[in-house]
């Protein structure tokens, strides 16, 4: 048995599904080249959920887009990205076809973008089968509504016969899981999959995405601006920032105490977390400033426009990610102690 079909090995000896290096974007825009992912390197393995977070334009979403080869013509990759062993920078699109679906699948933020309003749900899941596997039409309909019975969707049988714009935006977004599921990939990536929902629709489907990740042992990259969200669900946290890593961690460190925080910008992201222990009507925390232009970053650390406590050396050098205690690295001259305010 491969080490990786082994859940109890596979977190025995630390066997990575996915281990990204270097990963750089980068594509013209304007007369100008955008420096979008720069230098960034991770690793997921089976049963284990990552959660990597920053501000919109941070890089996150282009990421696990260069993995599973989804960005536009012309967009330069580089970099190494390997799957189960497999390079995947550089396939072709004929290529990562073979890996998408059965290998690693994605759920976007908008259902009711992603999804054919004219066509039926369950024709569109049965779609998605038949897409990867060599099945009947009968097959595919029977495949289906066991993938809409599996995401939880009260009467599958029923709902496989309606459109889009009569189910609830959970129920969507659960179509969209079950078409991601269609052929039990290794690796599922969830695209800010609970941003348009409610606070208990949203705690639903994370509850739905953990259980089917214990279920079939896969790897679940999540995608999120949310540290509440991270501080829930993800075993590893990943923190962004104009296209680069600038804090990982356990998710257990990193939230486990507030001085277990060391990159500024991390800091900032939670503070700015709504909690019930502020006083009403209190101003909710925010970051100050703007991301930096991809396409003209300043020298020196990035944040250092945004940061409270910018030094000389701050404006000059940039820091480098470093793993200063084990399973923790940050990238920052002057990072955040205990009682420190961001």
């Amino acid at each position: 048995m491969d080490v990786l079909d082994d859940p109890i090995a596979a977190a025995r000896t630390g066997a990575a599904l996915l281990e990204v290096e270097d990963l750089r974007v980068g594509f013209a825009a304007g007369g100008r080249d955008v420096r979008a992912v720069n230098g960034v390197s991770f690793r997921v393995s089976p049963g284990r959920t990552l959660a990597i977070i920053g501000e919109s334009g941070s890089g996150k979403t282009v990421s696990c887009r260069a993995v599973m080869g989804l960005l536009p013509a012309g967009t330069v990759v580089t970099g190494s990205a390997r799957l189960r062993g497999a390079e995947l920078i550089g396939l072709s699109d004929s290529q990562l076809r073979k890996h998408r679906g059965a290998d690693m699948a994605m759920v976007f933020q908008d259902p009711a973008r992603s999804l054919n309003p004219t066509m039926r749900v369950g024709a569109q899941v049965a779609e998605a089968v038949r897409a990867h596997r060599a099945v009947s039409r009968s097959q595919a309909r029977e495949e289906a509504v066991e993938l809409l019975r599996l995401v939880r969707i009260p009467l599958p049988d029923r709902r496989y016969h309606e459109y889009p714009h009569q189910l609830s935006g959970g129920m969507r977004q659960r179509v969209m899981i079950a078409m991601a599921l269609a052929c039990r990939p290794r690796l599922l990536i969830a695209d800010e999959a609970t941003t348009a929902l409610d606070v208990t629709t949203q705690a639903q489907i994370m509850e739905l995405l953990l259980d089917l990740q214990a279920e079939l042992n896969m790897a679940l990259i999540m995608i999120s601006h949310d540290l509440g969200l991270a501080a829930s669900y993800a075993d590893d946290v990943v923190v962004m920032y104009a296209g680069k890593i600038v804090e990982q961690a356990p998710a257990r460190r990193l939230f486990g105490t507030r001085g277990a925080v060391r990159m500024r910008y991390t800091r900032a992201l939670l503070d700015a977390i709504p909690r019930l222990d502020r006083p009403a009507h209190t101003i909710l925390p925010v970051v100050g400033g703007r991301p930096p232009d991809p396409a003209a970053l300043p020298p020196g650390c990035p944040f250092a426009p945004r940061c409270p406590v910018t030094a000389d050396d701050c404006l000059t050098t940039e820091p480098e990610l470093a793993e200063h205690v084990e399973g923790h690295r940050w990238a920052c001259w002057h990072p955040c102690q205990n009682g420190d305010t961001p």
